[in-house]
């Protein structure tokens, strides 16, 4: 197998990466060998730590802040990577938001906000780097989906259509980029132990598939897979303990 790493190909970016799932894969992705850009909101010292690790462990990191669904941000991060490590050969679209709501309890405002966080940020990051990857003849573009996509989940409306909507985003990407070498891919999580499920009534741990909730690193090892796999792309990876199955 060709290394992925070669020709330049040795940058990834990582949106929403100063904790849970972004974290986990700037990890996993680091100990790879990649120099990793970690995109961060609001939290620098948290994403300050996730570069300390990468670099104790001999590999490149720095921290840029911005809002992922800002389109000037975008650019002013973007542009703050490749200074720091050139072309970026991978992507992963992490950032993302899950405020819970009952179903009559929708808001315009919390739909607006989840789709601008969960989706337009994906896009405009996905745009940005795609001349760095035809340049290259070579890119992984990976979306953090989720199973409330297939199944609609228990956070809220905006959340459920937001995840399935980067799928159908992904999916285009994915036919459309085959010609220079540049694959899409998505993860589809459930039941992580993150943040996100803070305040969210769950199940006791023995009645969820396999009686635990699961890791930010077990997503981190589907995101190895889809870097090094050259031969797969327009697929949404379920990774659920048989919450859903496919």
């Amino acid at each position: 197998m060709t290394d992925p790493r070669s020709d330049n190909r040795h940058h990834a970016l990582i949106t929403g990466a100063s904790r849970g799932i972004g974290r986990a894969i700037a990890l996993a992705l680091a100990r790879m060998g990649y120099a990793i850009t970690i995109n961060y909101l609001r939290n620098r010292q948290a994403a300050e730590e996730v570069v300390a690790l990468i670099r104790a462990g001999g590999a490149m990191a720095h921290a840029v802040q911005g809002d992922a669904a800002d389109p000037d941000a975008v650019a002013a991060l973007v542009g703050r990577a490749r200074q720091a490590f050139g072309p970026i050969a991978i992507l992963v679209n992490n950032a993302g938001i899950g405020r819970t709501s009952s179903v009559f309890d929708n808001t315009l405002a919390d739909f607006e906000a989840t789709f601008a966080t969960n989706v337009r940020s994906a896009f405009l990051a996905t745009q940005a780097v795609l001349p760095d990857m035809r340049d290259l003849e070579f890119g992984r573009l990976i979306f953090l989906s989720s199973t409330a996509a297939m199944t609609g989940g228990v956070i809220s409306t905006a959340y459920a259509g937001s995840k399935a909507a980067v799928v159908g985003m992904m999916h285009h990407y994915a036919a459309s980029l085959m010609p220079w070498n540049i694959t899409a891919n998505a993860i589809s999580p459930a039941f992580i132990k993150t943040d996100i499920f803070d305040g969210i009534a769950l199940p006791p741990a023995e009645r969820l598939p396999l009686g635990r909730m699961g890791r930010p690193d077990e997503i981190a090892e589907v995101a190895r897979m889809i870097v090094t796999c050259g031969f797969m792309t327009g697929q949404t990876i379920q990774v659920n303990a048989g919450r859903y199955m496919t």
